[in-house]
């Protein structure tokens, strides 16, 4: 998500660092970083937190609590005592929803009288550095509160509705067979069954899609001057498999999808109707609210021992007390144990373990310390498939062979899953034979690159035969077919876990997408001259793009040496040509020329 330093700054009277101060600030302590680019911070809000952290309000919250912070405003504290219950209530419409099960909340708000015009220069600069086009005020006072709370709202045109003795009727239901949509952006779309709309009840007619997108039948043009403002609450598996079938992900269905409270629809709406009526004037007639179950308030309970003893610190009553605080938990202490009321919004606080989580990324995971961990006072049991699978490792690798992983599924079997991943492959495999012949094929022309004269593969995996899921071993290379084993016919009964050593690589490199260029050379040198002698030439004259060099033929005739190399070519940055290469042999014959020696 996009985030502004300059819309964040309307959150604090103090003036807030830099940029990258707050992109490092989020980074240690909440949320990686894609990018910093002015004032502008790309911040990749994990799932755990997408249903209060997709908003500038989130972030907000969670820069007060890293930088010690007070938040000189919060849209979530605006007094409404009675969320469930927001007034004036209006008899101008009646709201039915078929299944609360995929809509726990719709709130529905008339303004009369507005006027439709361009939005203030502060709105424009605050939506474009989302990214997102100004619209006209009324459109984008609900962009800005969604960005900003994180409640996704819509507006309609209340006059393009039906009216029935004086009275709108909206609908919250499924989709029925065949019904269609063109929606704000002007594309038709033919609805399932299973997908959740908003209905004119007086009309029969679709006009939007619960979550995603309005209809245009129904949009805010210039003649406008009467709205119904929605803010709701909708399933999140249920939108996203619309989206996803539709085609048609968006900002609202983004943060349905992450699964936000009910309970801040409320805010969303009040927050919505007081900037449109600022914005376009107008007055607010009233609100109906259909919200058939109330969240629950929340409560956990831990110890301040066990925080201590989960995180290895040594922090006290007040300093944990002081992180509670910072994040806005109302906490009470009572005999050793925090009781924490968990904010309405924060659906990720479940256990007790969530709490410690909060405590330690607020403290900072920095001042947890280093400490080696106790003896093991038992012996280990040994996992026989784990046991198996690295004598297996251990025995075909010094062997010669290269491990591969290949995919569970396959064209063709006997049995298919329920939740298949694709429609191409929909049964899991009875063998692994097939996957080691691909990946035998696909490897192959890489052997120079590796610096390899066969290709030897195994794959250690399950395969379903039947009823029965085996683990097995399967081998092949250039000159051996494709075969597999049971696994149990590699354990030994001496393993034990000090018999499985750690792995003593210390250090790794990356490796290129692109594909090698192979160039050979073999030259005449006089007798004394080695191997490690012409080797050195060849590398310091082939340049960078010169990833190998390998001998791989030698004979001697009279006063002379034979010496064939395999040069190997590849960029990191994309598919060299023979050109590129060229200039590269060219300084390596040059040199070989410069020391006497013959180019065969």
């Amino acid at each position: 998500m996009k985030i502004s330093r300059n819309w964040l700054q309307k959150y604090f009277d103090i003036p807030l660092p830099s940029a990258q101060e707050l992109a490092d600030a989020l980074t240690f302590h909440a949320f990686e970083i894609e990018s910093v680019e002015g004032d502008i911070l790309d911040v990749k809000i994990t799932p755990n937190r997408g249903h209060d952290c997709l908003s500038y309000r989130g972030i907000a919250k969670e820069l007060s609590a890293v930088l010690r912070i007070p938040l000189a405003s919060d849209p979530l504290n605006v007094g409404l005592t009675k969320s469930h219950m927001m007034e004036p209530i209006t008899e101008e419409i009646s709201v039915t929803i078929e299944n609360s099960e995929f809509c726990k909340r719709y709130m529905a708000g008339v303004i009369k009288g507005v006027k439709v015009r361009p939005s203030p220069d502060w709105l424009v600069k605050r939506l474009e550095a989302m990214g997102q086009k100004s619209v006209s005020n009324i459109v984008d006072a609900t962009n800005f509160v969604m960005f900003n709370t994180g409640q996704p709202l819509h507006a309609f045109d209340s006059k393009k509705l039906e009216m029935r003795e004086g009275k709108v009727d909206i609908q919250v239901r499924n989709a029925r067979k065949g019904e269609t949509l063109i929606a704000l952006d002007e594309k038709a779309y033919t609805l399932k069954e299973d997908m959740l709309v908003i209905a004119d009840g007086n009309a029969d007619r679709v006009i939007g899609i619960a979550g995603v997108k309005g209809g245009k039948e129904s949009g805010i043009d210039a003649e406008t001057t009467d709205i119904i403002l929605e803010s709701a609450n909708f399933d999140g598996a249920s939108v996203r498999k619309t989206a996803k079938t539709l085609g048609l992900r968006t900002d609202a269905s983004q943060r349905f999808e992450q699964v936000i409270s009910p309970e801040l629809a409320a805010y969303g709406m009040r927050a919505a109707a007081d900037l449109i009526v600022k914005l376009a004037g107008g007055e607010v007639i009233g609100f109906v609210d259909v919200y058939p179950e109330l969240q629950k308030s929340r409560s956990i309970e831990i110890s301040l021992e066990k925080i201590n003893q989960t995180l290895g610190l040594s922090l006290s009553q007040e300093e944990v007390a002081d992180v509670f605080t910072r994040l806005g938990f109302t906490s009470e202490y009572k005999g050793l144990s925090f009781v924490i009321a968990v904010p309405f919004e924060r659906l990720d606080l479940e256990i007790e373990e969530d709490l410690i989580e909060e405590v330690g990324r607020i403290i900072g995971y920095d001042a947890v310390p280093a400490i080696e961990l106790p003896p093991v006072s038992k012996d280990i049991a040994i996992n026989q498939n784990f046991a198996a699978s690295e004598r297996v490792r251990e025995d075909l690798t010094a062997l010669g062979y290269s491990e591969i992983v290949t995919s569970v599924f396959q064209d063709e079997g006997e049995r298919a899953v329920l939740n298949k991943v694709d429609s191409v492959r929909p049964f899991l495999r009875s063998t692994l034979t097939h996957g080691l012949n691909d990946a035998l094929r696909k490897n192959v022309q890489h052997k120079d690159l590796l610096g390899l004269t066969e290709i030897k593969l195994f794959e250690i995996g399950s395969v379903w035969k039947g009823e029965t899921e085996e683990l097995v071993v399967g081998i092949v290379s250039e000159k051996e077919k494709a075969q597999e084993d049971p696994i149990s016919m590699y354990v030994k009964e001496t393993d034990t876990y000090e018999s499985f050593a750690l792995s003593q690589t210390e250090r790794y490199e990356a490796f290129s997408r692109y594909p090698s260029i192979t160039r050979d050379i073999a030259l005449w040198v006089p007798a004394a001259t080695t191997v490690d002698d012409v080797r050195s030439i060849l590398k310091n004259n082939a340049g960078d793009l010169c990833v190998r060099i390998d001998l791989f033929d030698e004979f001697k005739k009279g006063e002379r040496t034979s010496f064939a190399f395999r040069l190997v070519f590849q960029s990191f940055e994309k598919t060299l040509t023979d050109d590129e290469v060229k200039p590269h042999m060219d300084a390596v014959y040059a040199a070989v020329a410069q020391h006497g020696f013959e180019v065969r």
